[in-house]
């Protein structure tokens, strides 16, 4: 836990200029986080005193795990939090627990992977192409792993792997790839929750920084989460990263910054002063080709932050990813933070979360294109974005050029081949994107008993 000492903070000496520019409605806040290295917008808004630069006296608290961080935020132990994506609008939605949760700012792009222990990875060596050098080609398509399923099918053993939340990125990333590969991640219904109906393979919830001990026990075979968590299976030698999120769709949102509504209309200015701290952070991460990332990989290397070895958070923070030991690639955008508008809370993105959640039978019936749209709205915030961001340009701390002024919020469509199954996604039309998609739900269809109708 760090705390800010508020008797240090009392001087004006520690505060910028930047206070006149709000009145503050509270200023004494806490913020939860779960150790990933893309809680560095938190730590570094901390470290680098862009929290006080606004008058905030922050304190920022690890969670056990995202229940307890959403529950936290509901409840109002926490003012807000780093946030799986899929919370703040499963939560609005009502799935789940039911609140109204906003994000005025998304936190990165990037940063997940896919690892599957050495016994798999070995059976599935043979159905991967390779390079010149011997080394396997990239991206590895799950029809490698396919054969492998099938074959602890037929031996009568399921196929378990691990993912972290049920409406989490790293849930959605992981069917999506078994998907593209032929592979049955399974079913959601209002009865069933488990989300393996019809599976192929069977996911289950493992907190993050439990993964790679669940995997060496033999629980799961394989999982998807956020870094360091790939990085250590390779370091301890109990597994190997087959895909990143970056190849399995360049560029896709991660996670966002979470807020209660009442939290913002209560005190908008103090929701604005912590949009600037971390539009600040955010910056600092990307700005001059990533050259501060050795030191925030110091600062998230502490144990009140995500405790891991530097080595292992340096080994994706600083623009490569290690696959297998010795087999270290460059992927200079694995973590981005502030590039390619990353931190502006795009309606598109959202929208994407949502389909997913509807293809998986989350949300059980079919919706109009215009319900999606209402919820993403609902939900993502950018005007709050981009008033904090004409404040940070208006105090000559951010550059006009930067941000998105004049978005409707809906990004370009993302090419066909900047995903892994060669199929483009339009936020602005997606029940025809579920339509494109040859596993889930689509239409009118939905889950009843163990089979889909409709």
């Amino acid at each position: 836990m760090k705390k800010l000492l508020l008797s240090l903070a009392a001087t004006t000496a520690l505060v910028s200029p930047a206070l006149a520019e709000l009145e503050l409605e509270k200023d004494e806040l806490t913020f939860g986080f779960i150790k990933l290295t893309d809680m560095a917008p938190l730590a570094v808004a901390y470290e680098q005193g862009y929290f006080l630069d606004e008058g905030l006296f922050v304190t920022l608290e690890a969670q056990a795990n995202w229940k307890v961080l959403l529950d936290g935020v509901i409840d109002g132990q926490l003012d807000g939090a780093h946030m799986l994506a899929g919370q703040p609008l499963a939560a609005t939605i009502g799935y789940g627990t039911e609140a109204h949760i906003i994000t005025p700012f998304s936190m990165d792009l990037n940063g997940n992977g896919i690892t599957v222990s050495n016994e798999i990875w070995e059976e599935m060596k043979p159905n991967i192409p390779v390079m010149e050098d011997g080394r396997p080609q990239h991206p590895i398509s799950a029809e490698a792993l396919a054969p492998v399923v099938e074959k602890y099918k037929s031996e009568g053993k399921p196929f378990n792997m691990g993912m972290v939340f049920p409406v989490s990125t790293h849930n959605y990333e992981l069917r999506y790839w078994l998907a593209a590969g032929g592979l049955h991640p399974g079913f959601y219904s209002p009865e069933n929750v488990t989300g393996q109906i019809g599976a192929d393979v069977f996911l289950s919830v493992t907190p993050p920084p439990q993964m790679p001990a669940t995997l060496e026990a033999g629980t799961i075979y394989g999982y998807c989460v956020g870094e360091p968590w790939n990085q250590q299976a390779v370091f301890k030698g109990i597994g190997v990263p087959v895909i990143t999120d970056y190849e399995l769709w360049k560029n896709n949102p991660e996670k966002v910054f979470g807020i209660n509504a009442e939290f913002a209309e209560k005190y908008p200015n103090t929701t604005l002063a912590v949009t600037k701290a971390l539009i600040r952070a955010a910056m600092w991460l990307d700005e001059n080709d990533n050259a501060n990332r050795p030191e925030a990989v110091e600062i998230l290397s502490r144990p009140e932050y995500v405790g891991a070895d530097y080595d292992v958070i340096a080994n994706s923070m600083t623009g490569t990813f290690e696959y297998e030991k010795g087999d270290k690639r460059d992927v200079p955008d694995f973590n981005v933070f502030f590039r390619y508008n990353a931190t502006y809370p795009f309606y598109s993105d959202a929208v994407w979360y949502l389909t997913q959640m509807r293809r998986w039978g989350q949300i059980a019936d079919a919706k109009p294109d215009s319900w999606y749209d209402e919820v993403a709205k609902s939900v993502y915030k950018p005007e709050i974005y981009l008033e904090a961001a004409r404040l940070l340009v208006d105090e000559g701390l951010a550059n006009e050029a930067d941000f998105p002024w004049d978005s409707d919020g809906y990004k370009a469509p993302t090419p066909a081949e900047d995903i892994i199954d060669g199929i483009a996604y339009d936020g602005r039309a997606p029940n025809a994107y579920l339509e494109s998609l040859s596993i889930g739900l689509k239409g009118d269809q939905k889950i009843v008993g163990s089979d889909v109708q409709g």
